[in-house]
């Protein structure tokens, strides 16, 4: 069974004569008539019934021929697909964001690229810290989102695409036991300090907003660090936008602590400028920040 011989039958059917699948093929009426005699004998079974002045789909046919065109779109799917490969589209676009991104901004262009780019598939990671930068440089991924904190600007291209703000918080009962106003670091160090694990590595490590000399629990997400505080375990820096429902609904307080003034960062789509950037990687780029 040849891809050939599939188009030939479809060509027979959608034009109802050999001839007219001849025309629309652009092959000789002999050619199309054997290629379906070949997927016959292949078959073992009559495909058409010819008796009659045009040729009509035997039972085993109708079912062979709803499959075929199941088969034939698969083929030209995957045809469009090699096409692309062919026009030099990468077969995947990497991508390094930091969970401190408010990811849900960024789906939008995310959704654009991929119904433009079908055959590259997305690869999104979120990583820790200075995690983003070092996998930008390590050349495990095209593009990064983080803070240019510990960013050699000499060897990036950059752009911002948001702004974030992280807040000290707390839970309401938790708050209430450290007391009200201004509180100082000397205050908190008995209290632990919920932070999330960087993955950066010691050359990209970054350690902002931490209270030195103090009690720690490390986890490895916003997500759990957020679930922690929540708890009443302990206090520890979160976005504006992952816990905007629970300060809504009084389940989070900030609280103010001397020398951790909430913090205002720009967020930047990153690329190093010695990397080779595909055509899909370049869409993305422009895309990104409107």
């Amino acid at each position: 069974m040849k891809y050939d011989q599939l188009v030939a039958l479809e060509a027979i059917v959608s034009t109802g004569t050999f001839r007219g699948a001849s025309d629309r093929l652009n092959k000789a009426q002999s050619a199309v008539s054997n290629a379906i005699r070949l997927l016959e004998e292949d078959l073992d079974f009559k495909i058409f019934n010819r008796q009659a002045y045009r040729p009509t789909l035997t039972p085993e046919g109708e079912i062979f021929y709803s499959e075929a065109l199941a088969v034939l779109r698969q083929m030209r799917e995957l045809k469009k697909t090699a096409s692309r490969l062919r026009a030099h589209e990468e077969a995947e676009l990497r991508l390094a964001l930091s969970i401190t991104f408010p990811l849900h901004s960024a789906l939008d262009a995310l959704k654009d690229i991929g119904n433009q780019y079908p055959a590259t598939r997305l690869h999104v990671a979120t990583e820790a810290m200075g995690g983003p930068i070092a996998r930008l440089m390590e050349g495990k991924a095209d593009i990064a989102i983080a803070s240019l904190d510990g960013v050699d600007l000499n060897k990036v291209d950059t752009k911002p695409v948001g702004e974030i703000t992280i807040r000290t918080m707390a839970s309401p009962e938790f708050a209430a036991r450290l007391g009200t106003g201004t509180l100082s670091q000397a205050a908190l160090r008995g209290h632990a300090q919920i932070i999330v694990t960087g993955t950066g590595g010691s050359q990209y490590n970054q350690s902002r907003d931490l209270l030195e000399g103090g009690k720690k629990w490390t986890v490895s997400d916003f997500a759990a660090k957020k679930d922690v505080i929540l708890a009443g375990l302990g206090w520890g820096g979160l976005p504006d936008h992952l816990t905007a429902d629970e300060r809504k609904k009084g389940m989070l307080v900030p609280i103010t602590i001397e020398g951790f003034a909430p913090r205002h960062t720009t967020l930047y789509a990153i690329r190093n400028r010695e990397a080779d950037f595909g055509v899909v990687a370049h869409a993305l780029w422009d895309r990104l920040g409107k």
